[in-house]
């Protein structure tokens, strides 16, 4: 005999019945008058109001970013290098998810002499927030950007005869010069002129007069590794690249390649200027660097408990139910997910910050939540925890004598710093402490 999928759900039971009224017109008139509602509470309660209140006070979850901890690190940097030496804070990326504009102005204020960004855009919102400091694009961008390279006083880095030409010639156009930094591919093998080709190629942009070299550099592909063939290599074949310029009478410019491996390993090649990235934010680029310099992370990630749950013994939390209550725990959500940066790799295998603790975190992550659980069964010299919603939660930095490093959440998902700090979404809320 067929069953009648019309009269049972698949385990046997009535169907639930669709309400009758659920698209009715009276429906829509309470949407309408709803909306209505809402507009005169708005008009009441102020716009001004509605505005001031912070993101964090939306959400319950916010990046704090101490903007101290920035300034101490270029201190720790100018200390080390030559004077005269520029330092270039690079900011690409949001500052490395810090907020560009506010790290820009941190290390300005310590001491850095130029900024750094991925594209032109992060350069155009640089100056749009009043920033004058010289400001390298870190790769060629399309000549279709040459309009606000010019409009706003942005540098590129130059590696293609095409655009260096299509640059000039616009600016030639309008009675300006080209300023830009030469791009030198030593053996990254990611962009630049070839080290062997730079001669050739500056003989053939050369002839026109409005291009303005400022600088000259490379990048380093193993700075940060133990093993030192490929770096000397490059520096070598960069060194070379140099003398051979001024040789023929070419003026190199600026001549930089230190990352922040190369800071603060390698003197040598502190040069005329040092770009420093990952260390600008407190993160030590290998292990040989550690202890050694007093780098401070200006990140920590925060937020509040939204819910406390208590499931009984063998009932499961979140997506998949792989993680099953032992009783005698709570469960404690927070509103961070991994569209918020909080990779869904780390579920079950890192731990949150909670009353002075380490808490472990449980079940899968969602997109916009996660959970942790709190253990009743604690020992008589501890005391007990009692979560309430609105508890402060650290899910990395430190708090009440406990510290969660990213480097931690690094070894958990086999990546660096700089991927689980990019990757705070631009829907979190910073707050800055000066």
């Amino acid at each position: 005999m067929a069953i009648d999928t019309n009269n049972f759900n698949a385990f046997g039971a009535q169907p639930i019945k669709a309400n009758p009224m659920g698209s009715s017109s009276a429906a829509f008139r309470g949407t309408a008058s709803q909306a209505g509602e809402s507009a005169k509470f708005a008009a009441s309660y102020g716009q001004a109001r509605l505005d001031a209140i912070p993101g964090d006070d939306q959400r319950w979850s916010w990046v704090e970013v101490d903007l101290g901890a920035i300034r101490n690190n270029v201190q720790v940097v100018k200390r080390i290098i030559p004077a005269g030496c520029r330092f270039m804070a690079v900011v690409k990326a949001d500052g490395y998810g810090h907020g560009a504009v506010e790290v820009a102005r941190a290390s300005i204020a310590a001491g850095a002499n130029q900024l750094a960004v991925a594209g032109v855009y992060e350069a155009v919102e640089l100056r749009k927030a009043g920033i004058t400091a010289p400001i390298l694009v870190l790769s060629e961008p399309p000549a279709e950007s040459i309009p606000l390279l010019l409009a706003y006083d942005i540098m590129p880095s130059v590696y293609s005869a095409e655009f260096a030409i299509a640059y000039a010639e616009m600016a030639d156009l309008h009675g300006m010069r080209a300023p830009y930094h030469l791009a030198v591919n030593t053996g990254m093998n990611r962009i630049g002129v070839r080290f062997d080709e730079v001669i050739d190629f500056c003989r053939q942009v050369e002839f026109h007069r409005a291009l303005d070299r400022v600088g000259t550099f490379t990048h380093f592909a193993t700075a940060d590794c133990a093993e030192t063939f490929d770096f000397s290599l490059q520096f070598r074949r960069f060194c070379e690249v140099i003398d051979g310029m001024r040789q023929v009478g070419l003026d190199p410019g600026i001549v930089h390649c230190a990352n922040s491996a190369a800071t603060l390993r390698y003197p040598q090649t502190h040069l005329d200027m040092v770009r420093f990235g990952i260390s600008l934010y407190g993160y030590h680029p290998c292990i040989e660097t550690r202890g050694h310099f007093d780098l401070r992370p200006a990140m920590s990630l925060h937020a509040r408990i939204t819910a406390v749950n208590t499931p009984p013994m063998s009932e499961g939390v979140s997506y998949g139910l792989h993680y099953r209550s032992p009783g005698s725990v709570k469960i404690c959500a927070v509103p961070v997910g991994y569209a918020d940066g909080f990779s869904r790799g780390l579920s079950g295998r890192t731990a949150f910050i909670y009353g002075g603790r380490l808490c472990k975190q449980v079940g899968n992550i969602c997109m916009d939540q996660c959970m942790f659980e709190v253990d009743l069964r604690t020992s008589a010299m501890r005391s007990r925890l009692d979560p309430h919603v609105g508890d402060e939660v650290v899910l990395f930095g430190s708090k009440d004598g406990c510290t969660i490093y990213v480097e931690d959440l690094c070894d958990v998902l086999n990546t660096i710093p700089h991927e689980i700090i990019c990757a705070m979404s631009l829907r979190m809320p910073k707050v800055y402490l000066k």
